[in-house]
């Protein structure tokens, strides 16, 4: 797919959903290797993305991953869903069709019950609250030990309702994206 199909098709997912969709464009590359870096996804074994969108992220990560990776997303969204059944064709990958409250559910579809890095860009400002605190809680009960959740938003409302669950962790502030966006990283203890 090319660069401005999938614009437009992210852009279709937000206009149509837009509570479930964090942003009008797709991430850029700069963005997408600051939140590997800072996930530290080159250690991984699993890596979850919650809400992979149009799979700019997820193509990235599978081009830098080992073979013995799994990288599973988690999508609700059936644009989103279709296009990344069309577009990306690789072993590593499995798409569960679901929220991403349904991690636990997720993982034992391919036979982990955990995870080193679950990645989120899923707009956690624009979840009903105690959906959004349940979904927190129970990333963090997926998350092997030491493992990272990194998390890209505009807004900072996942920082007010992770921090309870995981501890203070820290935000990275730049230009890596238009518009700007925060990357906020927790590890599990």
């Amino acid at each position: 797919m090319t660069k401005s199909r999938r614009s437009l098709t992210f852009l279709a997912g937000f206009l149509k959903n837009p509570r479930e969709v964090g942003s009008v464009v797709p991430s850029s590359r700069t963005l997408v290797r600051r939140i590997m870096r800072l996930g530290d996804a080159g250690a991984a074994r699993v890596i979850v993305e919650l809400g992979p969108g149009t799979g700019v992220i997820t193509k990235q990560v599978l081009a830098a991953a080992a073979d013995d990776i799994k990288v599973l997303g988690i999508e609700i969204n059936p644009l989103y869903l279709r296009t990344l059944a069309r577009d990306i064709n690789d072993a590593r990958l499995t798409i569960y069709r679901g929220p991403a409250i349904e991690i636990s559910e997720a993982l034992a579809s391919i036979d982990e019950s955990s995870a080193d890095l679950v990645v989120s860009g899923i707009p956690f400002s624009t979840i009903p609250k105690l959906e959004a605190e349940k979904t927190l809680e129970r990333v963090r009960d997926a998350l092997a030990p030491g493992g990272r959740f990194v998390a890209y938003q505009f807004r900072s409302e996942v920082r007010r309702l992770a921090d309870p669950v995981f501890g203070r962790g820290e935000t990275h502030q730049g230009f890596w994206n238009i518009p700007p966006m925060r990357i906020y990283v927790w590890s599990k203890r």
